[in-house]
């Protein structure tokens, strides 16, 4: 965990490529699978663009979301109109099957670090478990766009 200006990015490497990481976090229907706070996702869009709405069940209530930013690798939302995490995956330079998931939670909502934590550690299994499936085997930057230097 680093502290990047009014964020603190929370990260976990994976061992699949960069566009495979970024697809499935960007699909609402898998964060049921990896995000302990969701219980479910209802939204018109499968994989959030920059404007898809929703809403998300968290503690047994709905609450809305809106994407208020987005490209291949990155996405920001805001959730009951309240400015939430940033979710990006950054690539390995010369590593074409190693990435580094990245949450980006807010200073005042520190305490929500341990949970992004888990779900990151969540994430990497699925991610991880679909790749070797995928292939067979096991499968073997900061903003989108850049290098992690390793």
């Amino acid at each position: 965990m680093v502290r990047e200006g009014a964020t603190l990015a929370v990260g976990r490497d994976v061992a699949v490529a960069p566009a495979v990481a970024a697809e499935r976090l960007r699909d609402t229907r898998a964060w049921p699978d990896w995000g302990p706070a969701i219980d479910a996702v209802e939204s018109d869009d499968r994989y959030v663009t920059r404007g898809t709405t929703g809403r998300v069940r968290v503690a047994g209530g709905w609450v809305p979301f809106r994407v208020t930013a987005c490209n291949d690798r990155r996405w920001d939302w805001q959730v009951a109109g309240i400015p939430a995490t940033g979710h990006r995956v950054d690539r390995y330079a010369g590593e074409p099957d190693r990435s580094r998931v990245v949450v980006e939670v807010p200073l005042v909502a520190a305490w929500y670090v341990p949970v992004c934590r888990r779900a990151l550690d969540r994430f990497a299994a699925l991610v991880e478990e679909r790749g070797s499936e995928e292939s067979g085997e096991g499968s073997g930057g900061r903003a989108a766009g850049t290098d992690v230097d390793g």
